[in-house]
């Protein structure tokens, strides 16, 4: 255990999370040019931003930090498979821990594990349509492209904003905050896919200012962000919210790693997956079952 990074978790359990987010959340919507340029400028030249691929790449051409952040690509940058039964990585990322759900039981870290009911804040029905089926953790770095997709066909079933803290979800803190992504804030989109019922949870993390959907805008912050929000869908008097595979999902306006669940027996991962790995939107992760395929 290096000492440092462990004394970097620690010190986090002392830091107001809310407050910070909520700063955060001012400074990347703020539209003074100088706060802008300034913001922007750090960002570039901190993380190396290739903007070769944005739909816009000339930076000073957004309004404000967070417009960049949140950047669109250009049309046929993170292509999907062209095969059926395919699962698609969601985001850009790297790849954390993943396999198959030991009953309730998800990985977190080497040491480090969560059960699925402290993910679904108790909601036991949910929890039990995962138990024994598969998880893939993908962590988004600052500098990566922050859209959420579709991993694969889905209809949506429910969406549950669970409000929690905001912990740092890079690898240090990862491995010394036990039960982390079930104590964050998170949102978790249930979708009914080919394979049966599937999970993208998007968690949040230090800094982290709002998470939004693309049916539902910003999720958090609201006025208070200590509310548990749970709706059904469809809504009374609405069609069913369909996505197909790479379709966009949401957005992390500033953070995080994102959470892939399936029920058991539905899918695989892919046999070269391997914790540590770079992965793209639309790359293959993994392929449904013969009977889901």
């Amino acid at each position: 255990m290096h000492p440092f990074a462990f004394v970097g978790a620690l010190l986090q359990r002392f830091v107001p999370h809310q407050l910070c987010a909520r700063w955060m959340y001012a400074l990347a919507r703020s539209r003074r040019p100088w706060l802008k340029r300034l913001l922007i400028r750090g960002f570039m030249l901190r993380y190396k931003i290739d903007m070769s691929e944005a739909a816009e790449p000339d930076p000073s051409a957004y309004p404000d930090f967070n417009s960049l952040f949140v950047r669109a690509l250009k049309p046929g940058a993170r292509p999907f498979p062209a095969v059926g039964g395919r699962v698609a990585s969601p985001v850009d990322g790297t790849v954390g821990a993943f396999g198959d759900i030991d009953g309730n039981t998800l990985l977190q870290a080497k040491g480090r594990r969560y059960t699925l009911q402290a993910l679904f804040a108790g909601r036991q029905h949910f929890a039990q349509a995962f138990e024994g089926g598969s998880y893939c953790t993908l962590y988004l770095a600052p500098h990566q492209y922050h859209r959420v997709h579709m991993p694969v066909d889905g209809t949506l079933r429910a969406l549950l904003h669970v409000p929690g803290r905001l912990f740092s979800v890079r690898e240090a803190t990862v491995r010394h905050v036990a039960r982390l992504y079930a104590r964050n804030e998170r949102v978790i989109n249930l979708f009914y896919s080919e394979a049966g019922l599937m999970a993208v949870v998007m968690v949040g993390a230090f800094g982290v200012s709002s998470i939004e959907t693309t049916w539902e805008g910003e999720i958090n912050p609201r006025e208070y962000r200590d509310d548990l929000i749970s709706v059904n869908y469809p809504l009374p008097e609405q069609e069913p919210i369909r996505l197909a595979q790479g379709d966009e999902l949401g957005r992390f306006n500033l953070g995080s790693t994102v959470l892939l669940l399936f029920a058991r027996d539905a899918a695989r991962w892919h046999p070269q997956l391997a914790e540590g790995q770079a992965m793209h939107v639309g790359q293959e992760i993994g392929a449904l079952l013969p009977r889901h395929a």
